[in-house]
């Protein structure tokens, strides 16, 4: 592993400042003239995804290192999010870092219809990993692309239309990728006609097919699940999209037997088998692939994200030799400029290659057998805001409830404004002790970069610890 950051925890009531920071680690002093500079130019010219442009008060981030990041004030944060859930092997890993300036010096771009080494190798890595024969890699700019551009094979070799995908799901915003998407922001832009068929994947906690055990929510998921594709026209349906573990819609691991269900479904009626793994891949859940805590082999697997830290914007589907063979005289009709850019393949070598030195996909499996599940777990037995604890390796979540007999959410599905204050206010409570959370709707998930240390995750654990007091004071 990189050598392990010892920082001492921050005083509870504000983050964390350069000061607390290990020796060694590079922090520039404070410089709040900088950081209002930076924020004065975003504000003046950044348009932001997802926001009312002036609703929103961005963090002017100075710097980052291994778990953690800081602002132009000196505060520093323990990274729970990973970014967006992509800095699997933390901020500015050395060896990643070298790989990018070597490969600019040597070869900085390159059209994608050139075979280019780091290009090859970079797929040759990744394939390697992948689950089954998923052996061929078509290279994007990131995860959505990937989905589009997996919808768009599955269509063309199995000629048919219609493709379904899960409600709780996230699959990208792109145009067929946010119609793909299951949560409340494809609202705005779902056409209705865009051949997207949704069905509800199992959830216990909150079943829809009011089950009580996992064996039964497995059973009638995929009974509903056959259902409609009986309703739909099994003849109709080009290809079934699920993540493998849905990841912003809350962390849901399967029940055992549902994704093989899945794919039985899929080979009875002809149907191509898409497992998006672009949050889950490269190590999140503590396998390489979370289909491997399965053994299911998917058609095509997105990936994205992990796949280089996030480094330099990378994506790519991996594709089963099949469908392969579809496109072996037959030109596949899509294509990217910057479809395996030399370095995000660079970034992508070097941070697989770090992660099996390092075993990076082993220390986030012991860290979530021994650290993050555990001491999440502890957290429930305390909060009575903690309705359940759900994940494995790096990838948890804490779905917080008002009542837990009654497991109301702590605030309404999509909540804004005033009916979302309890989360608000708890997602406060950390940043002001040095945590930065990622939250959403009334979840708040643990999804730290797989190579944190032990120190590190109980210092996370510790601040949640504190956080939590405050949502519990939302609780009936």
């Amino acid at each position: 592993m990189t050598p392990p950051l010892r920082p001492a925890a921050a005083p509870a009531d504000r983050p964390a400042d350069a000061a607390d920071l290990p020796a060694g680690l590079a922090v520039p002093a404070a410089d709040p003239a900088a950081g209002a500079a930076v924020k004065a130019a975003d504000r003046a010219h950044v348009f932001h995804s997802w926001s009312a442009q002036e609703l929103i008060d961005p963090l002017a981030v100075a710097g980052a290192e291994g778990s953690y990041f800081w602002d132009y004030d000196g505060h520093r944060y323990l990274d729970f999010t990973s970014g967006l859930v992509f800095a699997n092997i933390g901020y500015q890993h050395p060896a990643v870092v070298a790989a990018i300036q070597e490969q600019a010096a040597r070869l900085t771009t390159f059209a994608p219809a050139f075979a280019i080494d780091v290009r090859s190798e970079a797929a040759r890595l990744i394939a390697e990993r992948t689950p089954g024969d998923l052996d061929k890699i078509f290279f994007t700019n990131g995860g959505a692309e990937a989905n589009e551009n997996a919808v768009r094979m599955a269509r063309l070799h199995t000629g048919r239309p219609k493709v379904l995908s899960a409600y709780r799901s996230y699959h990208g915003s792109t145009s067929t990728a946010i119609n793909l998407t299951g949560d409340p922001r494809r609202w705005a832009s779902d056409t209705g006609s865009a051949g997207v068929v949704r069905f509800w994947a199992p959830f216990l906690y909150r079943s829809p097919f009011y089950a009580t055990t996992e064996a039964e929510e497995c059973a009638r998921a995929l009974e509903h699940l056959e259902a409609t594709i009986a309703f739909e026209g099994p003849g109709t349906v080009a290809a079934i999209v699920l993540e493998a573990i849905p990841g912003t819609a809350g962390i849901m691991t399967p029940p055992p037997g549902y994704l093989a269900g899945v794919r039985e479904l899929c080979d009875r009626h002809g149907i191509v088998l898409v497992l998006d793994e672009v949050m889950t891949g490269f190590g999140r859940t503590g396998e390489w692939f979370a289909a491997d805590h399965s053994g299911v082999v998917p058609d095509l697997l997105t990936f994205a994200k992990g796949v280089n830290s996030g480094y330099v914007p990378l994506g790519g589907v991996a594709i089963s030799g099949a469908i392969a063979d579809t496109f072996a005289t037959r030109p596949y009709p899509g294509g990217l400029t910057y479809s395996g850019h030399p370095l995000a393949c660079a970034a992508a070598v070097a941070t697989l290659r770090v992660m099996a030195d390092e075993k990076i996909v082993e220390h986030a499996a012991h860290l979530g057998a021994t650290v993050l599940g555990p001491g999440l777990r502890e957290l429930a037995e305390r909060h009575p805001s903690v309705g359940e604890v759900r994940g494995l390796g790096a990838f948890w979540a804490l779905d917080l409830v008002r009542n837990r007999e009654t497991r109301e959410p702590l605030v309404p599905y999509n909540a804004t404004g005033e009916a979302n204050a309890p989360m608000a206010a708890f997602a406060a409570a950390c940043k002001k002790s040095g945590l930065w959370p990622f939250v959403n709707m009334n979840r708040t998930h643990a999804v730290p970069p797989c190579t944190i240390t032990e120190a590190e995750a109980k210092e996370g654990l510790a601040i949640l610890d504190a956080a939590l007091a405050v949502a519990d004071e939302h609780t009936v």
